[in-house]
């Protein structure tokens, strides 16, 4: 019996350095995410409020901006350490010494994103002389711009109002405008506020123009490669739970975005989601031929001078 009690002492004692000497659980990875009022944002908020991120060790915030300008200049600045961006916008700051690397295609745009007209304006010459509301920068701007190019016009014949695509559908009701470039859930909000206002020019016109991703400043991919990867993860589960519990899953975005359910019924079939199998190929495939025909639009409307590397920009390596 004493021998035993003996063994059993050194039992304790070695248990008890074995456990000082385990590895105590890491703290979870702080992240701050920019984002805005978009549709095609919608996983984020989906794993926000099912618990995803921390799931994945993660302790993420998502900070809500409501112009393209605001998340750019949060973003360049270090203060988000990653972002939701429209690939043009991406592009911009890429060109303009922004360290970042895109590591994943979000979404892209073909009904939820569109230029809004009065009845008087049918066509896209109709444009003409008429003032049209629309945010510089934003995918508003690229849009328009395109389209006017697609027709022999620029900015020159039209009479622009910039103002945040939030307001531009308002302005468009109140007669401010003849002409609102804007995306959802705004459009269906003055759709269903007016029956004088139609719909002009969709991003559909031009697939792949209007494109969102999701961008990593370099520096934070470097010291934080897993915790990219897990993000990747937990965008992916979250589109798993769109797809299982529609709506559900579109009732959360809905919220996140401020707009009811019904407001968005038919905004969400103008959008494409790309989970991570898609972006797979994507990322290292077509999207690498999409996304040199908006630098080139977009170089072509004054937004940088030189289209950068856009090889170094885009990194698939945590896909896989």
């Amino acid at each position: 019996m004493k021998t035993f009690r003996i063994v059993l002492v050194f039992l304790l004692i070695a248990l008890m350095a074995l456990s000082a000497c385990a590895p105590k659980p890491s703290e979870p990875i702080k992240i701050r995410i920019g984002t805005q009022p978009w549709i095609g944002y919608g996983p984020w908020w989906i794993a926000q409020e099912k618990g995803l991120f921390a799931k994945y060790g993660l302790e993420v915030e998502l900070v809500d901006f409501v112009q393209d300008t605001e998340v750019n200049a949060a973003f360049a600045s270090g203060e988000m350490d990653a972002a939701n961006l429209a690939t043009h916008t991406a592009i911009k700051l890429f060109a303009n010494g922004v360290d970042l690397k895109v590591v994943l295609l979000e979404d892209a745009s073909y009904e939820a994103d569109a230029m809004l007209a009065v009845s008087g304006v049918q066509t896209i010459a109709d444009l003409k002389g008429k003032g049209v509301a629309y945010e510089e920068g934003s995918t508003s701007d690229l849009l328009l711009n395109y389209a006017l190019a697609q027709n022999g016009m620029t900015l020159a014949d039209i009479t622009p109002v910039p103002m945040p695509a939030s307001d531009a559908g308002s302005a468009l009701i109140a007669g401010q405008v003849d002409v609102a470039v804007t995306y959802e859930p705004y459009i269906s909000a003055a759709l269903a506020e007016s029956k004088d206002v139609h719909v002009l020019y969709t991003a559909g016109e031009r697939p792949g123009l209007i494109s969102d991703v999701f961008v990593v400043s370099g520096k934070f991919a470097q010291e934080n490669p897993e915790a990219v990867k897990a993000l990747l993860k937990v965008w992916d589960e979250a589109m798993a739970f769109y797809k299982s519990n529609p709506d559900e899953a579109k009732s959360i975005i809905a919220n996140a975005v401020g707009s009811s359910l019904d407001e968005l019924a038919t905004a969400f079939d103008g959008v494409q989601f790309y989970d991570l199998k898609a972006n797979q190929s994507e990322l290292s495939g077509a999207f690498m031929e999409t996304i040199q025909d908006v630098a080139e639009v977009s170089k072509s409307i004054g937004l940088f001078e030189t289209i950068p590397d856009l090889k170094k920009m885009v990194d698939a390596s945590y896909l896989k």
